[in-house]
């Protein structure tokens, strides 16, 4: 608008239709630039948040192929109790999509959770060393609970907290 605002100031003298015409084409120039920039910013950029990879996949595809998985199990068995497949066929592929969902599990549980990367993110972001945030209290039991919880989730003995 400012460009706009300077070229109705040096054409001074010309037809209103003829200044309407240069401020709405130095708009549009600067619309177009502004969308170059924000095109080609992120190509220059010094940081870039790429998605967390597990195993050269990212952690949604996994999510989306153990659910395929699971849903596919589902599928098999309902198929074998109407008696669409034989006891031997069903074994064999329900024996490998069980063994591929217990993989895809155990790949999602070695690339850590979501818990982790907010807290490591968080903390990058506030400028708070990561062994500073609020640690996830441990029962008694061995399990892990969530930081705001005050009983275990597992065998529901009360947590200590920061009151006590």
């Amino acid at each position: 608008m400012l460009a706009a605002t300077a070229t109705v100031i040096v054409a001074t003298g010309q037809s209103p239709a003829n200044i309407i015409i240069l401020s709405l084409t130095v708009v549009s120039v600067s619309f177009v630039g502004l969308g170059a920039y924000r095109m080609l910013s992120p190509l220059v950029a010094p940081e870039v948040d790429a998605p967390l990879t597990i195993g050269g996949r990212t952690r949604v595809a996994l999510e989306r192929e153990k659910a395929l998985v699971l849903r596919s199990i589902k599928e098999l068995e309902f198929d074998f109790a109407m008696r669409k497949m034989s006891q031997a066929d069903f074994d064999e592929m329900a024996g490998r999509l069980r063994q591929r969902a217990l993989g895809l599990m155990e790949q999602l549980d070695a690339g850590g959770g979501y818990r982790e990367q907010i807290e490591r993110e968080v903390a990058r972001r506030i400028g708070v060393p990561v062994a500073e945030v609020e640690s996830e209290p441990t029962c008694r039991c061995g399990t892990t609970n969530d930081p705001d919880a005050r009983f275990c989730k597992s065998c529901g003995h009360r947590l200590k907290t920061a009151a006590d």
